[in-house]
C-alpha cells in the first residue's frame, strides 16, 4: 500500500487554532498498514497553536491559490500567505513520502474538501475546498476527509 498523509491533529497533536487535537479512533483501521505522513500545515505556514479561528472570504480554497480570495481570522488580519506556504509545504511532505492520497480535517480553511465554513464565523458551510486540499487535488493528490469527524 502507498504512504497516506494525514491531518496532525487527527493524528492526536494539539496543532488546531483552539489548542486541541481532533483524534478519532475510526482512522486508525484507516491507516492501518500504510505509511503515515502526519502534517498540520497551518503550523508548518508560521501559525501559533493556539491561534485565532480563520475562514476563507470571497471563495474557496482554489480562488486562494489563484489569487482571488483570501484566509482571515476573525479579528479581520489576513492570514492568506501563511496558509498559501503551509498548503506548499504540505505538498513537498506528501511528495517527499511518497503519498498519493491524504485524511483532511472536514471544514478546515486549510484541509477541507468539498465543504468550508463561509467567512461569516458563524458556523455556516459553503461548497469548496481549502486551501491545502486544493493544490493536493491539483496536484493528483485524492484528498478524502477523515472518518467519524
Amino acid at each position: 500500500m502507498t504512504a497516506i498523509l494525514v491531518s496532525a491533529c487527527l493524528r492526536g497533536v494539539p496543532c488546531r487554532y483552539d489548542g486541541r487535537h481532533k483524534a478519532v479512533s475510526e482512522l486508525d483501521e484507516a491507516v492501518a498498514g500504510r505509511d503515515v505522513v502526519s502534517f498540520c500545515p497551518e503550523v508548518a505556514g508560521g501559525l501559533i497553536t493556539p491561534r485565532r479561528p480563520a475562514e476563507l472570504v470571497g471563495g474557496d480554497g482554489h480562488d486562494v491559490l489563484d489569487g482571488t480570495a483570501r484566509v482571515v481570522d476573525d479579528s479581520g488580519r489576513d492570514v492568506t500567505a501563511a496558509f498559501v506556504d503551509g498548503a506548499r509545504r504540505a505538498l513537498e511532505a506528501a511528495r517527499q513520502g511518497g503519498c498519493t492520497e491524504a485524511l483532511l480535517m472536514p471544514r478546515s480553511p486549510s484541509c477541507g474538501r468539498g465543504a468550508v465554513y463561509d467567512g461569516s464565523f458563524s458556523g455556516e458551510l459553503t461548497p469548496g475546498d481549502g486551501v491545502t486540499a486544493a493544490l493536493f487535488a491539483r496536484n493528483g493528490i485524492t484528498v478524502r476527509p477523515a472518518p467519524g469527524v
